[in-house]
């Protein structure tokens, strides 16, 4: 994968979802709720533990390795939806949290 710039990151991330939400109307009748999309993103959130396990030897082993690199990237593209469904500026949050915390380690 070329390398990309938050931004572009966050549009592929949106109109990806955007995609979802249609196939959502056509098979339930509606998009699924911000609630719904949270409980997604901790579900795959738990997923990279339990890889995170199978990776580090303390869980058995399944294809742990391509399952993990999917479920991080997962994880982060349900924050950015999440963010922006909420209406977070995600790159704002993050720079902030950065700043902060940086400074909180000097």
């Amino acid at each position: 994968m070329e390398e990309n710039n938050l931004d572009t990151i966050i549009a592929r991330s949106l109109a990806l979802r955007k995609k979802y939400h249609e196939l959502e109307v056509k098979h339930h009748g509606s998009e699924w709720t911000v609630e719904e999309d949270a409980l997604a993103f901790l579900t795959d959130a738990g997923l990279v533990g339990r890889h995170t396990m199978s990776q580090q030897g303390r869980w058995p082993k399944g294809d742990t390795a391509t399952e993990l690199e999917h479920k991080l990237g997962e994880s982060i593209w349900w924050l950015i939806v999440l963010a922006d469904r909420m209406d977070v500026d995600i790159k704002k949050s993050l720079d902030t949290f950065l700043t902060e915390t940086e400074g909180l380690l000097k």
